[in-house]
């Protein structure tokens, strides 16, 4: 292979994958870099929103989905209530959600930036990065068997995850103060895996029965398992104190019976992740590299789901790169960082404020009680959790959003 290249991506997961499919249709010599081999699990809730659906059918790999489960809504449930609510219609998104192990949607993504002429280099870990001159110009690559190597190239993207290491070594790190997630999920055998309905669990509670901010998930997968998960919030008091993996034990007790699994018989080992959320690492950009998906902290705080805004910063990062191999040059990279803003600005700060917010238990119980409830607070809210608010429509969770934003401008930073 050319040791130069016009893009290197770093991470092939559905941000890095996003960007390289995009760039190779435009013609660029693009190579990702992902330093497992696929395929390969995450800590992560398999389920796939309407919005996510979209960014794919956009991206053009709406195949990756021929085979996945297909889900309508939520089931948002409490300690005492539950309620069913589809997903929220939209002008730009369909109302049906997909449910799909990441370790096969991963590896099918990269397969398809590689149908479109990037180069895949799996089991290649991106050491540290080339700098000249205070620009990006490329990584010293090693091998699985140990080969080092410089791999040059015009532009960089950073799209290794939420730990990023590469990223931190260009100089981005997460905003203290600002809220994210733990995350652990494990998979079981259930009897109604083909169930449509993800479960969203609003009241989580550690052994001794307090309430923790967080929430607890069921994604059913149609292939005979569930995935069984919950994410801890940071906003929690005793944050550091809260044992995850009992969290998650106690959530599978509590589910098990009506999804018809044994909560002693998970599939394999739980999987862990920290999850930065609201876009809470930066910089976003630099002279010649941009920053992209959990690399770039762009989940959701409300419902913690990232693989939308992981491919939609993707598509985002892959258009100013298009301008940058054009006319634009390196400047044209500065555009990204306010694209994000743009589109996820005023939500991102809301969302962060709502997580803050779920740090005390009595607003954690309220907020159960109106979602799981029979007014329209559970679609409002719903709504407002998958980030489905509607541009040209002024239904009461847009209202609701349009006053609660204008007010959140005058709010610290959360």
């Amino acid at each position: 292979m050319n040791d130069t290249a016009d893009v290197l991506v770093v991470g092939a997961g559905p941000a890095g994958a996003a960007v390289a499919r995009r760039l190779a249709e435009h013609g660029a010599r693009v190579v990702v870099l992902e330093r497992r081999s696929f395929p390969r699990s995450k800590a992560c809730g398999d389920s796939l929103t309407p919005r996510a659906v979209a960014a794919l059918e956009r991206l053009g790999a709406s195949a990756v989905l021929d085979d996945a489960h297909s889900t309508t809504g939520l089931r948002v449930t409490s300690a005492a209530r539950s309620r069913d609510v589809a997903w929220p219609s939209h002008p730009q998104f369909g109302v049906v959600g997909a449910a799909l192990p990441r370790r096969i949607l991963d590896e099918r993504l990269a397969a398809h930036a590689v149908a479109a002429g990037a180069t895949l280099l799996d089991g290649h870990e991106a050491v540290e990065p080339i700098v000249e001159r205070g620009f990006v110009r490329g990584a010293v690559v090693r091998s699985a068997v140990g080969d080092v190597r410089e791999l040059r190239a015009g532009f960089l993207v950073v799209a290794d995850g939420a730990n990023s290491t590469f990223g931190r070594a260009l100089g981005t790190s997460r905003t203290r103060g600002w809220p994210y997630g733990t995350a652990m999920r494990g998979y079981y055998p259930a009897a109604h895996h083909d169930d449509t309905r993800v479960e969203v669990g609003l009241e989580l509670t550690d052994r001794e029965g307090t309430l923790v901010p967080g929430y607890g998930w069921v994604v059913p997968l149609g292939d005979g398992t569930v995935n069984v998960g919950v994410t801890l919030l940071s906003t929690a008091r005793d944050f550091r104190g809260v044992n995850t993996a009992r969290l998650l034990d106690n959530w599978a007790v509590r589910v098990a019976e009506r999804w018809g699994f044994d909560p002693t018989a998970s599939d394999a080992a739980p999987a862990a992740g920290r999850l930065p959320m609201g876009g809470s690492v930066q910089p976003k950009a630099g002279p010649t590299f941009v920053v992209v998906g959990d690399a770039a902290g762009t989940g959701n705080p409300v419902l913690g789901n990232g693989i939308e805004y992981a491919l939609e910063s993707g598509l985002l990062a892959a258009d100013v790169l298009v301008d940058a191999l054009g006319d634009g040059g390196p400047t044209a990279l500065q555009r990204y960082p306010r694209l994000l803003i743009e589109t996820y600005g005023d939500y991102w700060k809301l969302a962060r404020l709502s997580a803050r917010a779920l740090g005390h238990p009595a607003v954690i119980h309220r907020a159960a009680r109106a979602a799981t409830g029979t007014g329209r607070a559970g679609e409002v809210l719903v709504r407002f959790g998958a980030n489905a608010l509607r541009p040209d429509d002024r239904g009461p969770a847009e209202a609701l959003f349009g006053i609660a934003s204008r007010l959140a401008r005058f709010a610290p930073d959360a």
